[in-house]
């Protein structure tokens, strides 16, 4: 008598409520864990007597611990003693018989299966199915995997389709990059459908260009701009964000005909021009550093906003080039002459600093003048008449 497991219909699985019908062996049974100790596991299976599943019988790497009383389970009847009415069972055969079932079913059904990868083997993934299963490195998707190495999706629960079976040599063949595709299609399709401009996200940014970052918000890469990562100026997205960053982000338009959808990291941060007024007065003297120069003028990063330097105010003569007066990471200081925050501009000017500083010096000049001109021929006389009266007079001088 072979022992292949056989699934029994739904109307042949014992229950409790089955009390004392007879077992038969080699079919797969439902029983109720009644104790637990190094023996095993005794299962009362509704015969006259409970069955045993000796440790040997439990799945790889089980101890009977894992299991506890009350937990129902499947069970295959290797063999009863007639005699002694003694059960012997199996957890790990039932549990072998159910994953082909499940993997079956998955097969017929095109249905898409998720199971952890166990090790990474000559030629590709080993997966855990309820039994051994093989994943070829032609069907393993490394788009999303860390360094796109196969050793890196060991440990993790990865979505599968069954291509292959072969039940006489206890093979399983499986796609990842097919179930990977198809999780993609899905997941757009949700995303398109569910999802509102204003909603925010949370994303992972997967790829960064010179005009922005394509950022994962749950299977869909949607466009971060430039423009939208920051309220002030930036030369390229690599300054304010990395690959592999988890960021949150703002829905801004959503194009479900072109399969578009638009992102904005600055608008989840508060505006620092909305404030730019209390922070910053007309007359104030800044400093910055240059961030950025063009042929009209230089903008000056001022902590959280830029305001911008007009080539004509950078000093009182002629300009020819912004570069002849500012360098590009230079610091400079400068006076605030406009604050339009409704046009999110504030112009500062270097002309105006040095005039302002020249008033400045022409006044201290001026104030000096003034307190020396009010010294009088009377003080310095008293002053000289002061200075002969505490001299010394020398030896053999003669007195009055």
């Amino acid at each position: 008598m072979s022992d292949e497991p056989r699934t029994t219909h739904a109307g042949e699985e014992m229950t409790m409520e089955d009390a004392f019908q007879p077992i038969e062996e080699r079919k797969i049974i439902k029983g109720t864990v009644v104790r637990v100790d190094s023996d095993g596991v005794l299962v009362d299976v509704g015969a006259k007597s409970e069955g045993l599943v000796p440790p040997r019988e439990l799945p790889r790497g089980a101890v009977p611990s894992d299991l506890k009383i009350g937990d129902e389970i499947d069970v295959y009847v290797m063999r009863i003693e007639q005699e002694e009415g003694n059960i012997l069972l199996s957890k790990k055969r039932a549990d072998f018989a159910r994953a082909w079932d499940r993997v079956k079913e998955a097969m017929g059904a095109n249905q898409l299966l998720h199971a952890m990868v166990v090790d990474k083997v000559r030629g590709g993934l080993v997966v855990d199915i309820g039994l051994r299963g093989f994943v070829p490195g032609s069907h393993i998707d490394l788009s999303r995997v860390k360094g796109r190495r196969f050793e890196n999706l060991v440990g993790q629960s990865i979505p599968l389709k069954v291509i292959e079976i072969d039940r006489d040599r206890n093979r399983v063949i499986l796609s990842h990059k097919l179930a990977a595709e198809e999780e993609r299609v899905r997941m757009r399709t949700e995303i398109f459908t569910t999802l509102q401009e204003g909603d925010e996200r949370e994303g992972v940014v997967r790829r960064i260009t010179d005009f922005g970052a394509f950022v994962d918000i749950g299977g869909v890469d949607a466009l971060l701009p430039i423009s939208e990562m920051s309220w002030t100026y930036i030369k390229h997205p690599s300054e304010v964000v990395r690959r592999g960053e988890h960021l949150r982000v703002r829905v801004i338009k959503v194009d479900p005909e072109a399969g578009k959808i638009s992102l904005s990291l600055k608008q989840i941060l508060s505006d620092p021009w909305s404030e730019v007024e209390k922070n910053f007065k007309l007359g104030e003297i800044v400093r910055g550093k240059v961030v950025r120069i063009v042929a009209s003028g230089a903008f000056v990063r001022l902590t959280d906003i830029d305001g911008f330097l007009p080539i004509s105010e950078l000093a009182d003569r002629r300009v020819q080039k912004v570069e002849d007066v500012v360098e590009f990471g230079g610091n400079v200081e400068a006076m605030v002459t406009e604050i339009r925050p409704e046009e999110r501009r504030m112009i500062l000017s270097l002309k105006r600093l040095n005039k302002e500083l020249e008033r400045k010096q022409v006044q201290e000049y001026q104030a000096a003048q003034a307190e020396a001109s009010r010294i009088t021929i009377g003080d310095l006389h008293g002053e000289l008449l002061r200075q002969a009266m505490e001299t010394p007079r020398g030896e053999g001088e003669p007195s009055n």
